[in-house]
């Protein structure tokens, strides 16, 4: 993230944050990037609303809106107070608008790039969260909600085939509906010298309305950190795999920032399965100035012609990429900046600035 600023407006607080993650390919090739707009694609603003007691009671509402260039967020969430060693309630509605191009958008520039094919996913959702009390190092959470996902085009009418004639839902009409019970699962051990993350979800499609979508799917990931010297060497596994009934916007995709670098969003593949591997080492360079050398790589493990129309096939998404580079990392007070060059398996280098408010590595 990038800038932020509260108000208090009476009881409430206000919170408006700006989020730059800024991509640009090519060496900063502009041409490309003015008429496809994916330099300013990433930036998204944020206004946040939290009220401490809404009905005099301590119950908290919290209101979120982020929105992008081509995306939008709202979410509204209501918690009643409960004693701290018992689980956390929440009741969430939320609203979002993204472009499906991570699916069903197209490789360009020897898969540097996604372009979109004009397909965007609406999806309404609500349903309740539990979160328990953090026990250890261990954080467990449980919801279950309704959702509602309807393919639009980007006049916002409703649509249920792509340019090529494929059903873009799982029901082949212009909506599909599920109830989904998802079971988070966290642990992480950290001290001065190393760390240990694992992050586990799985999510169960219920069969309890009529054409509702039942099935499986399971993410794990798990990274470890070690400190060699002053240098530190960061690791990192992640796996899925989806079960029974699909729609091809819940295939996982392989590809872009925060999978396989010097790749566009999914270009590397989008399939029923799917295995990540990151591996980055940090070496200090100043007091506030670190450099680092990175190598990803992903695989859709042949799953792609398992998915509904088998886009990643009809796309030529290649189901396998790697990707390795390096990059500078500048701690400020803002947060840190950082710049990485990519190069992917096709020769292809796309550079990636982005202010994390995180800071460090």
């Amino acid at each position: 993230m990038g800038a932020q600023q509260s108000v208090n407006v009476g009881k409430a607080k206000v919170d408006m944050q700006f989020d730059l993650t800024h991509m640009l390919c090519e060496a900063l090739l502009l041409p490309p990037l003015r008429s496809s707009g994916v330099a300013l694609s990433q930036i998204v603003g944020r206004i946040s609303l939290k009220h401490p007691s809404l009905f005099g009671k301590s119950e908290k509402m919290d209101v979120i809106l982020d929105k992008g260039i081509n995306d939008s967020n709202i979410v509204v969430a209501f918690r009643r107070p409960r004693p701290e060693w018992l689980s956390q309630q929440s009741f969430v509605i939320q609203h979002s608008m993204t472009p499906e191009v991570a699916v069903h958008g197209f490789p360009a520039d020897n898969f540097t790039r996604s372009g979109s094919r004009g397909i965007n996913l609406s999806r309404l959702s609500l349903g309740l969260e539990l979160n328990e009390p953090a026990t250890s190092n261990w954080t467990s959470g449980t919801s279950i909600k309704f959702e509602h996902i309807r393919p639009v085009n980007n006049q916002g009418r409703s649509i249920a085939r792509d340019h090529d004639g494929f059903p873009l839902t799982c029901s082949g009409n212009l909506h599909d509906n599920m109830i989904i019970l998802k079971q988070e699962s966290g642990y992480a051990d950290v001290n001065d010298n190393s760390f240990l993350k694992v992050n586990f979800q799985m999510e169960q499609g219920l069969p309890l309305v009529p054409k509702s979508l039942t099935f499986n799917r399971v993410k794990c990931a798990v990274s470890k950190g070690i400190k060699l010297g002053p240098t530190f060497l960061v690791t990192s596994l992640t796996g899925g795999s989806i079960v029974g009934d699909m729609a091809p916007y819940q295939a996982f995709a392989i590809g872009g920032l925060g999978s396989v670098r010097g790749y566009g969003e999914g270009a590397v593949g989008s399939g029923r399965l799917c295995l990540i591997a990151n591996c980055e080492y940090t070496i200090p360079l100043a007091k506030h100035l670190e450099g680092s050398i990175f190598m990803d790589c992903g695989s859709d493990l042949g799953s792609a012609r398992h998915v509904p129309g088998n886009p990643a096939l009809r796309q030529g998404k290649p189901g396998f990429g790697v990707g390795f580079g390096y990059g500078l990392h500048f701690n400020t007070d803002l947060g840190q900046i950082r710049v990485d060059y990519a190069m992917n398996a096709f020769s292809r280098k796309t550079i990636y600035f982005g202010i994390n408010s995180s800071g460090g590595s």
